[in-house]
């Protein structure tokens, strides 16, 4: 026994890989830099990013899913976790019994953007041309099963219209896709459209959630915007392999907690629109479970399937 104390005592001893399931510049890279540093310094070992995009998510989460179960490898995930069980007909790992939560780490909305060459000022006149030209207007996403997918699948059952989807391997890439007019819109997390909105390469319609954001405390809610009944946020997760020994989960968890709420750190995540969202590994397991349960009624109810 007394090896084993002293392994999770001396825990970590060397670096960490931190594994994000989306290409650089997405919504989960950015949160998983926001934390990182401050993270690595109380874990007193560096947290090293390591960026494993593809198939809306599953190709970085199965890479945690199939890690040694040492503490060593870790994964921050988008509510994805929790939507893509439902989206797929066959997934490479078992959620449930291949993860466990470390804990969360922010809950985010999204923006509606759209190409400034889009004749479409508002989300009136986006619905208005989609239905004058079904499957006409086309949005990129980071991937099918991604947050962005499911914002604009939302968009489309709730208003009834017909939008052709792109996925892209990760949000950067359908975001610079927009910005170049190859697709006309798109829905990413508010932290990244931010940056291209303020540079006036996109035009954002409204946010995603059920309030303003006070970033843009101008910009409506898509509910406010012409689209009641619209509402959609993302949160994001620390994870690691199912098995990893609990000292090592709640050294992981403490210390993520002690840097969500450092304020410095705070006020950096807030100015990128995250909202520091700290809680206990069981916490994070329990929003897991109930987030898959509900997913999974709503894409069975719309039909929403991967493309």
């Amino acid at each position: 026994m007394l090896p084993l104390v002293c392994t999770a005592q001396a825990y970590p001893d060397h670096p960490i890989k931190l594994v994000v399931p989306y290409a650089p510049g997405g919504s989960a890279d950015i949160a998983a830099r926001l934390i990182s540093d401050e993270w690595a310094k109380l874990l007193g070992q560096p947290l090293i990013i390591e960026n494993r995009s593809g198939a809306g998510g599953n190709i970085g989460v199965d890479v945690v899913a199939k890690s040694k179960a040492d503490g060593y490898t870790i994964g921050v995930q988008t509510v994805s976790l929790a939507i893509n069980p439902a989206l797929y007909a066959k997934m490479p790992y078992d959620t449930l019994k291949d993860l466990t939560a470390v804990g969360t780490v922010a809950t985010s909305q999204h923006a509606l953007v759209v190409n400034n060459d889009l004749p479409a000022k508002s989300v009136p006149e986006v619905i208005s041309a989609a239905k004058a030209n079904p499957g006409g207007l086309i949005y990129g996403s980071a991937g099918s099963g991604s947050t962005f997918h499911m914002a604009a699948e939302l968009f489309k059952a709730v208003s009834k219209t017909d939008i052709t989807h792109i996925p892209y391997r990760g949000g950067g890439p359908a975001m610079l896709d927009t910005i170049g007019g190859h697709v006309n819109m798109s829905f990413p997390v508010l932290s990244a459209a931010l940056p291209q909105v303020q540079g006036g390469k996109l035009r954002i319609l409204g946010v995603t959630g059920p309030k303003r954001s006070p970033l843009m405390p101008d910009v409506p809610t898509i509910a406010e915007a012409g689209l009641p009944g619209y509402s959609f946020e993302t949160w994001f997760m620390v994870i690691a392999p199912a098995g990893t020994p609990k000292p090592m989960i709640d050294k992981l968890n403490a210390t993520l907690n002690q840097a969500l709420n450092l304020p410095a750190l705070k006020e950096r995540m807030v100015k990128e629109a995250y909202d520091p969202a700290p809680s206990s590994p069981a916490q994070a397991q329990s929003l897991l479970v109930n987030d898959m349960a509900k997913w999974s009624k709503l894409i069975a109810a719309s039909g929403i399937k991967v493309d």
